[in-house]
């Protein structure tokens, strides 16, 4: 740790009193050492793994999310910043973050904790570092990025699915949460924008009726399925219903399943007005 952060010299240190600074582009957690280094360096690594030109628009796009999605957890974790408001404590523990596998590999204060050790056990820690912000790289350029068009499509024909406009219908299963959230906003739907999201499982050939959370991670809805079918299945829930074809609702109410489209669509158009 040198206690200088001086780019010229390729000195990224996070530590000095007084440092404050962040990724910016709508990030605000102060970056550690990973963060800076990302921050000068990041484009140029994502565009080779790409094999793009760092002036690539894609470049830029996968750039942003996998600080989102990698990097910035690190600089709050290394920085001691919670990920919740208060002083309440956790509800419960996370040992598996990047920072905890990291950690895992130090010696046990049992153990030898020689240099030749230290250094063998830091090859691994970069080993699985690499390896994992690679795979973040591959992830959101191979399968994030290209769904975001399936998503807009579902939004642009949403009023062909049900007049509510609140239920899209997905053509094909792809990561889209994170997608909706940010389009909604691009597109400026108003509230109370996506209730609901219909698309086919590829692996069982059966439809699912997905409740849109009222954002990213949040485990609340913007509107749950009935109560009345939680927890409810098969013929019992056809018989609840009145709807052909119900397969399940989960006991939380995000989910369901219907054999057919027809199906799932009626359930999700019931769940509309139902509580």
């Amino acid at each position: 740790m040198s206690g200088v952060y001086e780019e010229a010299s390729n000195r990224f240190d996070h530590h000095q009193r007084g440092f404050a600074h962040v990724f910016g582009h709508g990030f605000n957690t102060k970056l550690s050492s990973a963060g800076l280094v990302y921050k000068h360096y990041g484009r140029e690594v994502v565009a080779s793994l790409l094999s793009l030109d760092a002036s690539h628009p894609d470049v830029e796009v996968v750039y942003l999310q996998v600080y989102k999605h990698f990097i910035e957890a690190v600089d709050a974790v290394d920085n001691g910043i919670a990920q919740w408001e208060g002083a309440a404590p956790p509800k419960y523990l996370n040992n598996t973050t990047l920072s905890s596998r990291v950690g895992s590999l130090n010696p046990k204060w049992s153990d030898d904790s020689s240099d030749e050790v230290l250094y063998a056990q830091f090859h691994k820690a970069v080993e699985l570092t690499g390896s994992e912000f690679q795979e973040c790289v591959t992830y959101v350029s191979k399968y994030w990025l290209p769904a975001r068009s399936y998503v807009k499509a579902a939004l642009e024909s949403r009023f062909s699915v049900d007049p509510s406009g609140s239920i899209i219908l997905l053509s094909r299963v792809c990561p889209w949460k994170e997608h909706l959230y940010q389009l909604e906003e691009e597109m400026a739907i108003s509230a109370p924008g996506t209730l609901f999201c219909l698309y086919e499982d590829e692996s069982e050939k059966k439809w699912r009726i997905q409740a849109v959370s009222v954002g990213p991670g949040s485990f609340d809805n913007r509107r749950s399925m009935p109560a009345a079918w939680r927890g409810v299945r098969d013929q019992a829930l056809t018989d609840l219903t009145g709807i052909p074809g119900c397969v399940f609702v989960h006991a939380a109410g995000f989910i369901g399943g219907n054999s057919t489209y027809a199906g799932a669509l009626e359930m999700a158009r019931q769940s509309l007005t139902m509580d």
